[in-house]
């Protein structure tokens, strides 16, 4: 959906208006294409980058227990397409694998024109759970362990899909729930919930998005674990549970795209070290990612929660 789409979409619908008016703001009324305070996660040392999505800090903090040194940062994105765009979109980072379960990269490589080492699509064929809608974090975890040994003198970016929607560490009745919405422009369950169409309270709602980053954190473990050498655990962006939004004060939902509230941008850092570190080499030739079909990719993304 282009910028007039959206904006005329807006305008028919208050709360997707105020939703542009606040992205206005936080983008500085298109001056600036992402957080310009964030960090740059690509230029760290790290042997290993474990990538968690939408997983705000104060959740992190909470929920987990993983061994290692914990800050918060502040991510440059809101969004996972915003988080590559900022981080890898036109960069040689032919040192490097990366291993996702998030199809972003795939369906936006012409615009974000990213040089790896090689790309592991786990989303693809066996490493997609067609009965959870998503890729779980244990089929993750040992796609980045087979990497790892095909790749032993590279850097990994190990992005996990939890604990973004959909929900699948809680036996609720808001997880199996039909949250389709063809209208909607962003994750569709948090689009329900800012429009008021799904009867869920916020204290649900948190009860499903902690199960999900639980149901991930063993096997971010057990790759923190196996991997070896210099680990960071962190997140591409946040996500917005009811909190108000900035500057127009309406009740967000979701991780809408330009807006950069703490909740959206104040994200984990957490580093890890065990064993000797990784002789890095980079490629001679970067790597040509495979197509996949149209079709695959568009529902992979509906079944995440991501409109078309």
């Amino acid at each position: 959906m282009d910028a007039r789409s959206r904006l005329s979409r807006a305008l028919k619908n208050p709360i997707l208006f105020c939703r542009h008016a606040n992205r206005l703001y936080h983008r500085r009324l298109g001056l600036r294409s992402y957080n310009e305070d964030g960090i740059d996660p690509f230029a760290a040392d790290w042997d290993n980058l474990l990538v968690l999505d939408a997983c705000r800090y104060d959740m992190f903090e909470r929920r987990a227990d993983l061994p290692g040194r914990l800050r918060r940062v502040e991510s440059r994105a809101s969004t996972t397409v915003e988080f590559l765009r900022a981080n890898v979109g036109g960069r040689d980072l032919r040192d490097t694998v990366y291993v996702t379960a998030n199809p972003q990269l795939h369906q936006h490589r012409e615009s974000i024109e990213a040089q790896f080492a090689a790309v592991v699509d786990v989303w693809r064929g066996d490493g997609w759970s067609d009965d959870h809608g998503t890729v779980l974090p244990e089929t993750v975890t040992a796609a980045a362990l087979r990497a790892n040994e095909e790749h032993p003198d590279k850097r990994l970016v190990i992005h996990y899909m939890q604990p973004h929607y959909p929900f699948i560490g809680a036996d609720t009745r808001f997880a199996g729930g039909d949250f389709t919405d063809t209208e909607a422009s962003e994750e569709n369950v948090w689009v329900q919930l800012l429009q008021g169409r799904l009867d869920a309270d916020r204290e649900g709602i948190w009860e499903l998005y902690d199960a999900n980053l639980d149901r991930a954190l063993p096997h971010v473990e057990e790759a923190m674990e196996k991997l070896g050498g210099r680990t960071v655990v962190t997140a591409d962006h946040g996500n917005m549970v009811g909190e108000r939004a900035f500057p127009i004060p309406f009740r967000e939902w979701g991780h809408p795209r330009g807006v950069y509230t703490p909740e959206l941008v104040s994200v984990p850092w957490l580093v890890y070290e065990d064993g000797p570190r990784r002789k890095i080499r980079a490629s001679t030739a970067g790597h040509g990612e495979e197509s996949a079909d149209d079709d695959v990719v568009a529902e992979r993304l509906r079944d995440l929660g991501y409109a078309e």
